[in-house]
C-alpha cells in the first residue's frame, strides 16, 4: 500500500469523459476541493455542467484540445472500447494522466495500452463505492488502484490525494487480482442481488434481521443498471467460475435438504 501525504495535493485540471451518475458524484468531491472540471458525455449535460460550475463539451475533439491534466474516464463497462476508439486522441496537446474507475480492471487496463499514444500515463482504479454507500462521505472505503504506466508521478499522487484526502482506505493492487476479489465479493453480491430480485422478494410485517439485509441487497442490486451487472460478468474474466461455483454450492444444500427430508421421513415411518 503506497503512503501519500499531504504534500502530494494541488489543484488539478480534470476532464471527466462519461458524465453519468457516477461522474457527477465524483465530480461534486472534485470540485468541494478546488479541483478545475471539465466533461463531455454522449447525454446532453450542460445545464447541470453549468449549476456545478463545470465546463461542458459537447464536441469531443473540443473536450481533447482543453488541456487536462488528468482525463478521468467514467463510461459504462459495456461502452468502453466503442468510446475510446472514437475518440480523436490525436489532438491531445501533451502527455496526460489517463485514469479510469471502472469495476473491473484487467479490461480497461489492457484497451488503455491498445488505445492510447505511448506518452501517456494510465492509472486503473476502482472507488469501491458509489453515490448511494458514499452519500455520507468516503471515510474508510476502499479506493483500488493499479500504476499501469506512470512517469509523472507528482500528478499522479496529487489525483490519489483525492480520494485519501476524503479518507479513503488506499489499496495498491494488480489488476488482475482486483478481478478475482471482486468476481468472488462485488459480482456475487450483485448476482444474488438480482436473484433475489427474479423471486420478487418484499420486506413482510415479520422480518427477520436477516430477512432485512437481504432485502436491502436485492434493493441496492436493482438501483444500479442492468448494463453494470453484465459487464462485471462478461468483462471479469474470473465471475464465470464464480457464477458456476455458487450454481454447485446451490446444488449441493438442494441435496443434502432432500436426504435429510428422506432421512426424517424414513425414521418417521418406523415409528
Amino acid at each position: 500500500m503506497s503512503v501519500l501525504t499531504s504534500s502530494s495535493s494541488r489543484t488539478l485540471k480534470i476532464g471527466i469523459l462519461g458524465f453519468g451518475p457516477f461522474g457527477q458524484f465524483l465530480a461534486k468531491t472534485m470540485i468541494k476541493q478546488g479541483h478545475i472540471l471539465q466533461a463531455t458525455s454522449r447525454s446532453d449535460h450542460s445545464q447541470l455542467c453549468h449549476h456545478l460550475g463545470i465546463s461542458f463539451f459537447r464536441e469531443e475533439r473540443e473536450f481533447i484540445e482543453a488541456d487536462n491534466d488528468v482525463i478521468l474516464i467514467c463510461t459504462s463497462i459495456l461502452s468502453l472500447s466503442q468510446v475510446l476508439n472514437n475518440l480523436p486522441l490525436h489532438f491531445l496537446k501533451r502527455p496526460t494522466l489517463i485514469a479510469e474507475v471502472l469495476s473491473v480492471k484487467e479490461h480497461p487496463k489492457n484497451v488503455l495500452l491498445q488505445v492510447m499514444p505511448e506518452e501517456m500515463d494510465l492509472l486503473c482504479t476502482h472507488p469501491m463505492f458509489g453515490p448511494e454507500s458514499g452519500k455520507t462521505g468516503w471515510q474508510g472505503l476502499p479506493f483500488v488502484y493499479d500504476k499501469v504506466r506512470i512517469r509523472d508521478e507528482a500528478t499522479c499522487s496529487s489525483f490519489l490525494h483525492i480520494f485519501q484526502s476524503e479518507g479513503c482506505k488506499m489499496v495498491e493492487m494488480s489488476c488482475v487480482e482486483h478481478d478475482k476479489i471482486a468476481a468472488r465479493s462485488q459480482f456475487l453480491t450483485h448476482t444474488i442481488g438480482r436473484t433475489l430480485s427474479e423471486m420478487e422478494i418484499e420486506s413482510t410485517s415479520m422480518n427477520t434481521k436477516g430477512f432485512e439485509k437481504l432485502v436491502q441487497l436485492k434493493e441496492n442490486s436493482v438501483k444500479n443498471s442492468y448494463d453494470l451487472f453484465s459487464g462485471l460478468f462478461i468483462y471479469n474474466r474470473f465471475a464465470k467460475q464464480e457464477l458456476q461455483n455458487l450454481e454447485l454450492a446451490l446444488e449441493k444444500v438442494k441435496q443434502k435438504l432432500l436426504q435429510k427430508m428422506e432421512e426424517q421421513s424414513s425414521n418417521e415411518s418406523k415409528l
